[in-house]
């Protein structure tokens, strides 16, 4: 188990605890804010150290003021992987076209970040490693609240008592349900199954995607730069949720193997290597929707309140906000009024962000050929016109 001492703080005041579940980008983040408003935080994760890797993610809008304010803007515009092209193609391997990103995904160049996963989290890691103590290989097995705190006892064995308990646990959060009850009363399935793994970059991509649709199927290789690998990425939509599946590797790469068995392009060498894939992560496309986010001194973060699906492309950038908010509730106020002030100033933008998802379902992965046709022509409209667009700008310039 590995233990970091909180540093010591000017106040003679005892300081407030904070205990909070997950080390990953909401948890840290959030552990960032409150050790600045005078917590004294603990972070507990099952994994045994901070989860290092993974896909790229996007930090945009509000979220880059917040890695602005914590110092950490420099170092993440180094680690941007700049994906510079995006191209569609048909069931024969056709393309369809080949467009930067932004103009897919409305982001904006030069300012938007889309950094691996692993350099974020390592990031936040160690711009809080010094302050904030970690308790690596153990999580929460029970909560109880009383009018002094929280008592928490450890999988681990050890116990404590703390002011307040956040759960930043992701989508699939034991905190949510020690809460509020299962997961299944607040999830909202969007219609997609998909598996993400890394295999060998046979097409020699470079900061690069390449997507294959048919309808309801999407194989996706994405290159992040020039190296040996590459994210693979296999969508499908699936009527109802395989809850079967969810904690079984072997079931779930029967099903993706299934859905794709007549699929062509690159997809057989996609389904070779998901069966030695040892990184495989899949799961299905969803939203959590609660009708609040706390409960007495327990409140909620990221993708355990809120989790807008990757359809959107801003679960990251509202984590980090999410965090900052809630900290900045917490200054000066008893929790009960900071959780309603957290939610009163995030509520509608969740909202807002999770009403995203049906928009980047439809550009994405279509379900019915008509769908498909119709989302193909436009973008082979905003091929054209990027096209022109580049070719007014070197004209200007020459």
């Amino acid at each position: 188990m590995t233990r970091t001492e909180p540093s010591a703080h000017p106040r003679t005041a005892p300081r407030r605890t904070a205990l909070i579940s997950g080390a990953g980008v909401a948890g840290t983040a959030l552990a960032f804010w409150l050790h600045r408003h005078g917590y004294a935080v603990t972070v507990v994760e099952k994994a045994a150290t901070v989860r290092s890797g993974g896909y790229p993610v996007d930090v945009r809008g509000a979220a880059l003021d917040v890695v602005r304010e914590m110092g950490l803007l420099p170092r993440l515009r180094k680690a941007h992987v700049d994906l510079r092209r995006l191209t569609f193609l048909d069931r024969f391997g056709g393309e369809v076209a080949s467009l930067h990103p932004h103009t897919v995904t409305g982001g904006v160049t030069g300012e938007d970040l889309e950094v691996r996963r692993g350099d974020l989290t390592d990031a936040l890691h160690t711009a809080v490693r010094d302050d904030v103590e970690f308790l690596f290989r153990d999580s929460i097995d029970t909560l109880d609240q009383s009018g002094h705190g929280v008592d928490v006892t450890f999988r681990g064995g050890g116990q404590r008592t703390y002011d307040m308990v956040f759960g930043a646990d992701g989508m699939h959060s034991r905190t949510r349900e020690t809460l509020f009850g299962p997961e299944e009363q607040f999830h909202r399935y969007l219609g997609y199954c998909f598996a993400v793994f890394t295999m060998r970059n046979t097409l020699g991509l470079s900061h690069e995607t390449v997507m294959w649709n048919t309808p309801g199927r999407a194989a996706a290789l994405y290159a992040v730069g020039d190296g040996d690998d590459v994210h693979a990425f296999l969508t499908f939509a699936h009527p109802e949720p395989p809850r079967d599946a969810l904690r079984n590797p072997e079931a779930q790469r029967t099903l993706v193997a299934d859905a794709f068995a007549d699929a062509g392009w690159e997809v057989p060498g996609m389904l070779a290597a998901l069966r030695d894939a040892d990184d495989l992560f899949f799961d299905r496309a969803g939203q959590i929707r609660l009708p609040r986010w706390s409960s007495g001194r327990v409140a909620l973060v990221g993708d355990a309140a809120y989790a807008p699906s990757f359809l959107t492309g801003q679960g990251t950038s509202l984590a980090l906000v999410g965090a900052h908010r809630l900290a900045a509730a917490l200054a000066g106020r008893d929790h009960t009024t900071a959780f309603a002030a957290y939610e009163h100033a995030t509520r509608a933008s969740v909202t807002g962000i999770q009403d995203l998802a049906g928009r980047g379902g439809a550009t994405l992965f279509p379900t019915t050929a008509e769908a498909l046709e119709r989302r193909d022509d436009r973008l082979r409209r905003l091929g054209a016109a990027s096209v022109l667009a580049h070719q007014e700008s070197r004209r200007r310039l020459s």
